[in-house]
């Protein structure tokens, strides 16, 4: 499909000229109300900071979109499934972040922005937000989440594309269900309850995530074409990571290693999750316990200039999680 020119939608009595605060166009940012780490709404209230003009795009308008407009961005509610949405949320913007949560329907929304940006025609940069996973997995790669496998596809379909993309792998997250609920017997009893053994992981800040997305999208010339690994500083054993929260709660923590099954029977399975994001976080689990996530990357520091956050950080910036 040829490029062709905005189609001539209307944003919802949404100005559609360049901002002279700026002179830039609006700056699409998808999922801008989630929820795990809230890489979106931190990207658009640090554009705003910026003084960069934000159309942010959210699913329902809520308390979460109430906040957003709060900032100065403007709001579009939309469903990323549907290209008319997508395109009406796109028109008259120069940059895109396309972010959404885990869930069953990503593989469709992905393909669906995709599809509208390139047909769109007039995109500086479409960051994507991928997952580190991605970067071990082939045509034939099979032990991964049906969630890691619709990323490695979508990062293909972008790579064919033509559009002026730069992906994002995060490792997991420190805010991540599956950190949530290992973390979650501190409080009661001084143990971190995962499943991984010895093995070795590096999580990665949310916040140090959205700091990489925002610097790209206020940015983006250098950046096109470039894919970043973004990691936590150090890789270690839960052993090692629990000996930095104990140091940054001032009380005693230890590592509690539980069978994988017996983990996801009972400590995972709790959170009532729906299936798809269950069986993403259970093989997000068992591929830690294969070591797959002992990775170590400079790309918080290459694109912010500044290291990323560690464990004892989240923790002294969460303290209330751990609280007795």
């Amino acid at each position: 499909m040829a490029p062709v020119a905005p189609w001539p939608r209307e944003m919802h009595g949404a100005p559609m000229d360049r901002t002279s605060e700026a002179s830039v166009l609006p700056i699409l940012v998808t999922g801008a109300a989630g929820s795990v780490g809230a890489i979106g709404r931190s990207v658009v209230e640090g554009l705003r900071r910026r003084g960069l003009p934000v159309r942010a795009m959210v699913r329902r308008d809520d308390e979460r979109a109430q906040a957003l407009r709060a900032t100065g961005a403007q709001v579009v509610v939309g469903d990323l499934t549907r290209a008319g949405d997508v395109a009406d949320a796109l028109a008259g913007c120069g940059r895109m972040y396309f972010g959404m949560g885990v869930s069953a329907q990503y593989l469709d929304a992905a393909m669906t922005a995709a599809a509208v940006a390139r047909a769109y025609g007039h995109l500086e940069v479409f960051v994507n937000m991928s997952q580190l996973t991605v970067s071990e997995m082939d045509l034939t790669s099979t032990s991964e989440s049906h969630q890691q496998r619709e990323h490695w596809l979508v990062e293909q379909v972008l790579d064919w594309s033509g559009l002026p993309v730069v992906q994002i792998r995060p490792t997991v997250f420190m805010e991540n269900p599956l950190f949530r609920v290992g973390f979650s017997s501190i409080a009661k009893d001084g143990t971190i309850r995962l499943p991984f053994g010895r093995a070795k992981t590096s999580p990665v800040a949310a916040g140090d995530v959205a700091a990489v997305v925002e610097k790209i999208l206020a940015d983006p010339a250098p950046h096109v074409g470039r894919i970043y690994e973004l990691t936590g500083p150090r890789s270690e054993d839960i052993t090692a990571m629990a000996a930095e929260v104990s140091s940054a709660l001032g009380r005693p923590v230890s590592y509690t290693d539980v069978p994988l099954q017996e983990w996801i029977d009972n400590d995972l399975r709790s959170l009532g999750l729906p299936d798809h994001v269950f069986q993403h976080i259970s093989t997000m689990a068992r591929l830690h316990a294969e070591s797959r996530y002992d990775r170590k990357s400079d790309g918080v520091e290459q694109v912010t200039g500044r290291p990323p956050s560690g464990i004892a950080d989240f923790v002294r910036k969460n303290d209330d999680l751990f609280a007795r």
